[in-house]
């Protein structure tokens, strides 16, 4: 018989979110979807192998009359997501959860994607947070006795939830033929958070949206347009009440941004730029493909290069082409409170990377840290004044080829410094994802799981292409394990470095490339017993 069983510990509170009734639409969920899901990733695989081999992207020729045809529209936001001018994005436990819906940004973004280290309690507890601030029930008292409690006004929420590759290892699906695998880490996320919350937040005047993170193809958009469906069928409400704002974080879906709007027209808010893990897709995807795909130290690769600049303007003119809102991504530079020359750059960065996505009409953005919302919406204000949004900008005037977009020939060095500083960011991010942390400052930067990737892929893409740095270093496993060796030796005790340090070394120095670091570190560490790594 087909059923959903719970194998993870159980917790305060559990019960309220894993509920028979739940549990059974999980399980219609994955009777439906989960086939569909595995045909999505194993057509990964064989795009990744295709690119490995050669082949070049394309803009697709079957779906030429998709693009060419002018007067299809999406749905657009919807009830409180008509003005995003500034987001702030940040995981779920319930202090950061207060934190974001105080700090007077537009919508909050709930991250249960790479801002969240999948810890069972942070999914579950994650989706507790999520419940209860809906319902404005959440409070929270730190051990030093600090409390915290929401203000009057709240953001529109938008959760996202995990990507189709990742798995949910604490929650055990059945199938009709009795055979038994690991949840969907999406539908586990999507559907706990729409079972409980949809006609809650319809009710209140908001509605069930979502980031959909990590999409490489308008197939994949495509199968999250029939779950959003069958979702609301299942749930009684309106057709095309879920909205979707799809992340824009592949190479290849980079070049199927109109295709991915139209399979999703009657449930689509829009795009989001996600710079950091589509700077890591372009890494992974050409990491074979010799010296001209190989990218300078990752403080190089900024918003202004050219093949950034390619995608970001393809990215709006796409979106108020049909009716979409673009939304910018997020600058990794983070205010110290206790550091006042820190601060100040960090606003100066910000300041310059937002008034460059408002002035190239860019609907809204991210930011990452509450002493940030309002610089950012200052340089969103002068733009926009009093209007919403500016998705009536239409830019005629962007061409983008696909060569644009394959151009990574850009002014910058690999250095000596770049390969300790990607060591030292992708160690103690991983120490800090395997102590349940999903966003971690680290050096006044805001580091998450896309920005860990960049560090690892390109120490691994180094190796293998031989690169030289600046200082005329061959960058090989022994030198990259000298910075190891540094790392580990000025790391504090009591924390989880020699398990971090045995996941770089999986993820980075092993001749195999994984596709993702957090595959790898979950099944290790994140798995809470052996009943559940079996499954």
């Amino acid at each position: 018989m087909n059923r959903m069983d719970i194998i993870g510990a159980d917790g305060d509170r559990f019960d309220e979110i894993l509920t028979p009734q739940a549990l059974q639409f999980l399980t219609r969920l994955h009777d439906q979807f989960a086939g569909r899901r595995h045909d999505r990733l194993a057509a990964r695989m064989e795009s990744r192998k295709r690119i490995n081999n050669g082949r070049n992207l394309a803009f697709l020729p079957e779906t030429a009359a998709i693009r060419e045809e002018p007067t299809w529209r999406v749905a657009g936001p919807g009830p409180g997501l008509e003005d995003r001018r500034v987001e702030i994005t940040g995981p779920t436990d319930r202090k950061m959860t207060i934190n974001a819906m105080n700090s007077g940004a537009k919508v909050w973004l709930a991250d249960q994607e790479d801002a969240t280290s999948p810890t069972w309690e942070n999914v579950i507890g994650g989706q507790l947070s999520l419940h209860d601030a809906i319902r404005r029930q959440i409070d929270f008292t730190s051990p030093e006795g600090k409390e915290y409690r929401l203000g009057e006004s709240t953001p529109t929420i938008v959760m996202r939830p995990r990507g189709w590759h990742l798995v949910e290892k604490h929650v055990r699906y059945t199938d009709r033929a009795g055979q038994r695998s690991p949840a969907s880490g999406s539908l586990v996320d999507f559907g706990l958070y729409a079972f409980h919350n949809a006609k809650q937040l319809i009710d209140s005047g908001s509605g069930p949206y979502f980031y959909i993170a990590k999409i490489e193809n308008h197939l994949e958009a495509r199968l999250w347009d029939d779950v959003f469906t069958f979702t609301e069928n299942a749930l009684g409400i309106e057709h095309g009440t879920i909205r979707a704002t799809v992340l824009i974080e592949t190479i290849p879906a980079a070049f199927e941004m109109e295709e991915i709007l139209y399979e999703l027209r009657e449930h689509c808010a829009g795009l989001n730029a996600g710079r950091w893990d589509y700077i890591f897709s372009i890494i992974k995807n050409f990491r074979g493909r010799g010296a001209s795909f190989v990218l300078p130290d990752r403080s190089d690769i900024t918003m202004t290069v050219p093949f950034m600049r390619a995608y970001t303007e393809l990215l709006v003119a796409t979106c108020h082409k049909r009716g979409a809102h673009a939304i910018g991504g997020m600058s990794a530079f983070i205010p110290n409170r206790r550091d006042p020359e820190v601060t100040a750059r960090a606003l100066a960065a910000v300041t310059a990377d937002k008034r460059r996505e408002a002035t190239d009409g860019f609907d809204g953005t991210w930011v990452a840290h509450p002493d940030l919302v309002s610089t950012a919406q200052a340089e969103f204000d002068a733009v926009l004044g009093d209007r919403p949004n500016q998705v009536d900008r239409l830019r005629p005037d962007v061409h983008v080829s696909a060569e644009d977009l394959l151009d990574l020939r850009i002014e910058g060095q690999v250095t000596d410094a770049g390969v300790a500083s990607n060591v030292s960011i992708a160690v103690r991010y991983i120490e800090s994802w395997l102590r349940g942390v999903g966003a971690a400052a680290i050096d006044n930067l805001m580091e998450d799981a896309a920005t860990a990737e960049i560090s690892r892929s390109q120490l691994w893409q180094w190796m293998h292409q031989r690169v030289v740095t600046a200082e005329g270093t061959l960058i090989t496993r022994s030198v990259v394990e000298r910075e190891l060796a540094a790392v580990l030796e000025s790391a504090s005790a009591g924390g989880r470095f020699a398990d971090a340090a045995e996941v770089f070394r999986a993820v980075t120095l092993e001749e195999d490339f994984p596709t993702f670091l957090t595959l790898t570190a979950y099944s290790r560490y994140l798995v809470e017993n052996a009943e559940v790594v079996a499954a």
